[in-house]
């Protein structure tokens, strides 16, 4: 019997539903034994105070250990009493040991303070006494990516180091063109990822029209990407999770980095707030308006800002309260034909702001929470000149209350569980000659989620959970998303994953060429997105320090949406007044469809040592079926990419050429470093005419216009795309502080590469003549910057 694509889902979904119940009706299967005894606490940086993520804390010769959360925070439960020697380690951190006696009944509470190693060429990890890589990727979940901010700051940029930039060099993220930071992650659109600031949305997270993003890399404390599969703790959107931690500030003594370059200038402050509290704050500025606009006639006005600050309390040892703050702004003012009759312009700005307070409490050393109150604005103002009565005002905000707690019942069964509700406001009005656009919606989002984690032995955990969704907007929808996951540690080196989930998206974003995307939500014209994926992993530790990853997933969209660029002939007013047409509703502005995505990747990627970085390949298809695009058949997307090949590497350049040299190394860092990265990827689909016709564009005149019809959408290929960058820093450091000058080249090789063609005509005798002009992207592109820390 055959069975169809609907089918299959269903089947996928059921199958889905019966797992997760099933483990979560089984969790007290390994939840029992006498043993009570408890040791937990938290580790941090002993140079700053800041909670170090990720960090693996053990029992030696036990077997027994966890690692820290995004606070710092550890706990090893239901021990028998004894004394312990509980291990600490943390690349780039000196390992702690301490001896630690534990009675019945008894919870043990330690805080540990790591120092940094003053010896950074090479981590030598001793097995002996610490973790072993594999182990360190058998506890990553699948598909999840983590970097901090020596490493986004060594790959080499434009002007300046950039966050979603440093993104779109790991395989199965792709970006658009050289002019775009925009995530493309697993064949999904930059509007089906989640980005969050120190807990809360941000809705809109780039400068300068995408070229640049909204994170301040000198203010980062932790970034960690999920690529899909991601658990029940996380949802409202279908492909991705990038979760942004800034620096809590330095509770020892005051510090402060700046950095000039021909982009911006920016500064980061910290310091120690009495003796329980820090606090730490940026801020960056472009001068394109104080510079080259002011020297160049025809350049206009632009310029953006943002900063952020956070401050750091600890209440008592078992409550911490942390509260955050950003702001950015865009700022454009363009002015056509200046000083002339015909002088127009318009006036063009947008940004974000976001605010947090979060509350961190341990219940009982097993029982962990985070409470958030969250606040996220994106606005964007459009005013045309006097000439052209048209203006523009869009406007989301977010006011979210939310709530995660873990439960650490045993060495073999944890869970976490939560909720989540978000008032969100969302205004899209713009006025024009003859009518105006006036969509105002105050939709609700509620969210519990439930999840468990299971570990019957030493090789296996069995993740699961349920995110349960209501949304109230014109129309009121539900929905269970179930959410699956396991590791198997095949041997001491290598480790096989599997997840898959359901995902529901409530939120859609209209993209469009040159402003801001309007964000809109789901309504009685418009369903919530829905997304199923399905993941399989290897993972192995290929010698001290290497980590290969091997990844294959299948994805499938539905009722995903795309502008209609006929919607005139769609809609129709919902009330007129003065005369004059009124629209309020979203019917018609949309074409609805479904897609699927499917693909592997590999990653073989190193941390530490005279030569740092990753390579990754990615093969995948990217497919979009809409009814009323390219005659109802299946597509490629303008984001799909076949192949692509990513290298980034950082060189400690004097050790490395003492190594050629047959001479060993030496203990301190060098001075230079010199980075690489490299891309290169089949070409861009494309539509290319197949016809032309004329049009009589004047009934009373003997005049007639050229237009090309197009053929089938994106059908065809653009060259591929190849480029590399290079960059060369220089650190000097003196006694309080350090001068590190950079210099960087983009597109070293001044590589042609095609952005989009264009088509025009010319007349040869009798004859139109079809040309094809390419138009290309960045070419090499030399910057100079300078980066302090004091």
């Amino acid at each position: 019997m055959k069975m169809d694509f609907n089918d299959r889902k269903g089947t996928m979904q059921r199958l889905l539903y019966t797992a997760v119940l099933f483990l979560i009706l089984n969790t007290g299967l390994f939840a029992q034994g006498a043993v009570n005894a408890t040791i937990s606490g938290f580790v941090y940086d002993a140079s700053n105070g800041e909670a170090l993520i990720g960090a693996n804390v053990f029992l030696k010769d036990t077997g027994r250990g966890s690692s820290t959360n995004i606070n710092g925070y550890f706990v090893i439960p239901r021990l028998e009493q004894g004394a312990y020697e509980l291990v600490v380690h943390y690349i780039g951190y000196e390992s702690f040991s301490e001896r630690i006696t534990v009675g019945s009944g008894q919870s043990e509470e330690i805080k540990i303070q790591l120092q940094p190693k003053a010896i950074v060429v090479d981590e030598v990890v001793v097995f002996a006494d610490s973790v072993r890589l594999s182990k360190q990727l058998y506890d990553r979940p699948i598909s999840k990516i983590e970097l901090n901010q020596r490493q986004i700051n060594s790959i080499p940029q434009i002007a300046e180091a950039d966050l979603l930039r440093s993104l779109q060099t790991l395989p199965g993220i792709l970006p658009i063109s050289d002019f775009s930071s925009a995530l493309y992650v697993r064949g999904g659109t930059p509007d089906q990822n989640l980005y969050l600031l120190d807990g809360t949305d941000v809705y809109n997270p780039e400068h300068a029209f995408g070229l640049f993003s909204t994170f301040n890399t000198d203010a980062i404390k932790q970034i960690e990407l999920s690529k899909g599969g991601f658990g029940a703790e996380y949802g409202g959107r279908l492909s991705s999770i990038l979760d942004v931690t800034n620096l809590d500030g330095n509770r020892r003594e005051f510090e402060g980095t700046s950095t000039v370059s021909l982009l911006s200038a920016k500064t980061t402050l910290q310091m120690p707030l009495g003796k329980n509290g820090s606090l730490s704050g940026s801020i960056r500025r472009t001068y394109f308006d104080k510079t080259i606009a002011r020297a160049i006639e025809d350049v206009p006005d632009y310029y953006f800002y943002d900063g952020n600050i956070k401050a750091f309390f600890e209440l008592d040892p078992h409550n911490n309260l942390t509260v955050s703050y950003y702001g950015g702004r865009d700022f454009l003012d363009l002015i056509f034909n200046p000083g002339s009759q015909q002088e127009s312009g318009f006036n063009y700005d947008w940004g974000n702001r976001t605010g947090s307070v979060r509350w961190t409490r341990v219940f009982t050393p097993q029982l962990f929470g985070n409470f958030w109150v969250t606040t996220s604005r994106f606005s964007s103002d459009f005013l045309f000149g006097e000439d052209l009565p048209v203006t523009e005002r869009n406007l989301i905000t977010d006011f979210t209350l939310k709530g995660n707690l873990e439960y650490h019942y045993s060495e073999h069964f944890g869970a976490k569980f939560g909720f989540e509700q978000k008032n969100l406001h969302a205004i899209f009005r713009q006025t024009f000659p003859g009518g105006k656009v006036d969509v105002d919606k105050s939709p609700k989002h509620y969210v519990a989620f439930f999840a468990t984690s299971i570990r019957p032995n030493i090789r296996w955990e069995i993740d699961a959970g349920v995110r349960y969704n209501y949304f109230n907007s014109e129309r009121k929808l539900q929905n269970l998303a179930p959410r699956f996951s396991t590791k198997y540690r095949l041997t001491d080196t290598i480790n096989l994953k599997a997840a898959a989930g359901v995902y529901y998206q409530y939120l859609h974003k209209i993209p469009r060429a040159f402003i801001a995307d309007i964000w809109t939500s789901a309504n009685e014209y418009q369903n919530a997105s829905k997304s199923e994926h399905v993941i399989l992993g290897f993972q192995k530790e290929v010698a001290n320090n290497y980590q290969l990853e091997i990844e294959g997933y299948y994805k499938t969209y539905e009722n995903i949406y795309q502008f209609d660029q006929n919607f005139l002939t769609e809609i129709s007013a919902d009330r007129f007044e003065n005369g004059e047409p009124v629209y309020t509703g979203t019917r018609g502005l949309f074409n609805e469809g479904d897609g699927n995505s499917r693909g592997f990747e590999v990653l073989l990627r190193k941390d530490s040592g005279l030569l740092t970085g990753w390579i990754g390949y990615s093969f995948a298809k990217t497919e979009y079926t809409f009814d009323r695009i390219n005659n109802g058949e299946a597509y490629s997307p303008r984001h799909d990419r076949t192949s692509v090949v990513n290298l980034i590497a950082n060189v400690d350049l004097r050790n490395a050429l003492r190594v050629l040299k047959g001479k060993p190394r030496s203990i301190d860092k060098s001075k230079w470093q010199l980075g690489v990265n490299f891309i290169y990827t089949s070409g861009q689909p494309i539509t290319t005419p197949g016809s032309a016709y004329f049009v009589n564009t004047a009934p009373n005149f003997n005049f007639f216009d050229f237009k090309l019809y197009p053929s089938d959408i994106n059908a065809y290929r653009l060259p591929a795309y190849a480029r590399m960058d290079v960059s060369l820093t220089y650190e000097k450091r003196y006694k309080t502080w350090t001068l590190a000058p950079y210099l960087q080249i983009y597109n070293i090789g001044n590589r042609k590469n095609v952005w989009f063609v264009q088509y025009e005509k010319s007349i040869e005798g009798n004859k139109i003549v079809q040309d094809i002009k390419p138009v290309h992207m960045f070419p090499l592109l030399p910057s100079l910057g300078v980066n302090f820390k004091f």
